[in-house]
């Protein structure tokens, strides 16, 4: 008895716990993939920092935890109120970080730091942060409310001036103060540190408020702009001084596409002497894509083994930008589909939370941040496989990076804390359901005895008779 009261107890914590256990186990695993991956994937980085891959593999262990305690933080907040609240704040913490970035300029005990030649992250104290990773969640968070409260007419301020001036009234008016100005500020922002992460955190906000419920037609116009707007940033970088240029990462974008290709770098190893700059620049650039390709290649279908990889002493990156190139060499084609599996699984119950949700900011949220996931993980996956340009994409929840870690560790959070709401929809709906299974089936039983009386009755007469 005793022991079946101890195993009653361990089934009731994981039947308690409450949120979709679908996405909770894809958290936990993809976190569990990430420990052991940079375990074998970080010798480089070990080497570079004179330290060793325990030593790394122990502070990404404190960062899952931390990412853990994050994801439970969030996920036992109650009240969807909150996450609206704090979602208005979403654009102004985008815009303060990118500032910052944009002008160089320190404030406070936040210092703009530039990594290979890009002004992308920010130094807090000890710890630095990726700027554009906090920009893809709060972004999303933000648009949510911002759709919502465009469907509801819920903009304070913008009612409190319509009193006085009803050009404040107009809807188109309060939708591009509220939705579309955030959008192309925060792009324009983003731009100043790679046109990729634009083009992709972009998109994914146009995905979101389009989920939100603006429509196809009402985005055309938008989408013209912003095409204008691109074109004007590339104008104004062609007539700024070479050491002045605002958007210096818009020429190496037109490089990779124009005369970085693969032949043409080819062509300069063949032709540049082997000491010379632009041979070793040329190099530096083919060996990360083509290793990664490699390491694919020698993976096959069941891999190399665990701790195997030699690609991961040649790209320098591979435990962020290429780690599924080196799941793939590492577990083979068989492990890279169970990372892929786990993706398509939140973008299918994500779906699932989405439509038994009842509050428009939630489903506008969840929505938006499952994208933001999959989409990442698929672009990862894709350029790793040499379907597209280099963007610098990690793979969520798996690469090593902690501001990328911790945010969308946020992102699986605030997804659990409402999939709750959804979850004793589906439980109310499945009682009420219940009774009339059985009364149907009870009334088929019923009618079924009463013509077999009917029966029973009819023969009885006749032998009577």
């Amino acid at each position: 008895m005793a022991g079946e009261k101890k195993k009653s107890t361990f089934w009731n914590f994981f039947d308690n716990l409450e949120g979709d256990k679908v996405v909770w186990m894809i958290a936990l695993l993809l976190m569990l993939i990430s420990i052991v991956a940079i375990f074998s994937s970080t010798s480089q980085l070990a080497i570079s920092q004179n330290t060793s891959r325990m030593a790394i593999v122990t502070e990404q262990i404190k960062i899952s935890i931390l990412g853990l305690a994050l994801i439970i933080l969030c996920y036992s907040i109650r009240s969807i109120g909150f996450f609206r609240v704090f979602s208005q704040l979403g654009y102004a913490i985008s815009m303060f970080f990118l500032i910052i970035l944009a002008t160089h300029k320190q404030i406070g005990p936040i210092k703009p730091i530039m990594v290979n030649s890009a002004w992308r992250i920010v130094q807090i104290g000890g710890f630095q942060v990726h700027v554009f990773e906090i920009v893809k969640v709060a972004m999303v968070m933000y648009l949510a409310w911002a759709v919502n409260a465009y469907r509801n007419d819920k903009f304070r301020i913008a009612n409190l001036l319509g009193k006085k001036y009803k050009f404040w009234n107009k809807p188109l008016v309060k939708k591009i103060v509220y939705i579309y100005f955030p959008i192309f500020t925060v792009c324009i922002g983003i731009m100043v540190g790679s046109l990729s992460s634009t083009i992709f955190i972009g998109g994914i906000m146009f995905v979101t408020i389009l989920i939100g419920g603006i429509s196809v037609k009402e985005l055309i116009l938008p989408g013209v702009v912003a095409v204008g707007v691109l074109a004007a940033c590339f104008g104004i970088n062609a007539i700024s001084p070479d050491d002045h240029k605002p958007f210096p990462h818009l020429e190496s974008a037109k490089n990779r596409v124009t005369s970085d290709s693969i032949d043409n770098q080819i062509e300069i190893l063949r032709t540049e002497p082997r000491n010379s700059k632009k041979f070793q620049e040329t190099l530096d650039k083919m060996k990360q894509p083509v290793s990664a390709k490699i390491a694919i290649h020698e993976g096959g279908l069941i891999g190399k083994g665990p701790g195997r990889s030699t690609q991961r002493y040649v790209v320098p990156i591979m435990f962020e930008d290429y780690m599924f190139s080196f799941i793939v060499e590492e577990y083979g084609i068989l492990g890279g589909i169970l990372v892929i599996i786990l993706y398509i699984s939140l973008l299918a119950r994500g779906s699932i939370i989405v439509r038994n949700c009842d509050n428009h900011f939630a489903k506008t949220a969840v929505a938006g941040l499952v994208l933001l996931i999959t989409g990442q993980a698929m672009m990862h996956i894709m350029i790793n496989c040499d379907l597209g340009p280099l963007t610098g994409q990690t793979l969520p929840l798996v690469s090593h990076g902690n501001s990328s870690f911790l945010m969308f560790s946020l992102a699986f959070g605030i997804i659990l804390s409402i999939s709750k709401m959804a979850r004793r929809k589906i439980a109310r709906e499945a009682e009420r359901a219940a009774p009339l299974v059985e009364h149907d089936l009870n009334d088929e039983i019923e009618s079924r005895l009463d013509d077999l009386d009917v029966l029973d009755t009819g023969t009885d007469d006749q032998n009577n008779e």
